[in-house]
C-alpha cells in the first residue's frame, strides 16, 4: 500500500487518538492548573501529530527525520508530564491505562520510523 498523505501513518492516527484521550484526562484538572500542568499536557500531546504532518511535507528525508524527532521529544515531555501529576494530589485517582498505551505505541513507532528514514 502506498501512502500519499502524513493521515495514512498509522503512527500519526494514534497520535490523533492520544490527543484526544489526552484532553479529556486534563477535564479532570483543577481549574487552577488550567494555565500550568493542563497547558502543558496538552501542547506537548498536540505536538506529536502536529510534528508528524509536518515533517512529512517537507523536501527531504533529512528535514522529516528532524520533525519526527520532534515529536519523539515531545512524546517523552508528555510522558514526563504524566509522571508528575500521578504523583499530585489531584492526579492519583485518575486512569492513565489508555494514555500510557497510546503514548507508548506512538513512541515505539516513531522510534522505528526515525530509524528506518536514517538508513
Amino acid at each position: 500500500m502506498e501512502l500519499k498523505s502524513y493521515k495514512d501513518l498509522i503512527v500519526w492516527q494514534k497520535s490523533i487518538v492520544l490527543v484526544l484521550k489526552i484532553y479529556k484526562l486534563t477535564e479532570n484538572f483543577p481549574r487552577e492548573e488550567v494555565y500550568g500542568l493542563t497547558s502543558q499536557i496538552r501542547r506537548s500531546a498536540v505536538s506529536i501529530p502536529a510534528n508528524i504532518a509536518e515533517g512529512s511535507r517537507r523536501g527531504t528525508r533529512k528535514d522529516y527525520r528532524s520533525f519526527l524527532i520532534n515529536a519523539f521529544g515531545s512524546g517523552a515531555e508528555l510522558e514526563t508530564h504524566l509522571l508528575i501529576v500521578k504523583q499530585l494530589p489531584f492526579g492519583e485517582n485518575l486512569d492513565y491505562r489508555e494514555v500510557e498505551t497510546l503514548l507508548e505505541e506512538t513512541m515505539k513507532m516513531l522510534n522505528k520510523l526515525i530509524t528506518q528514514l536514517s538508513e
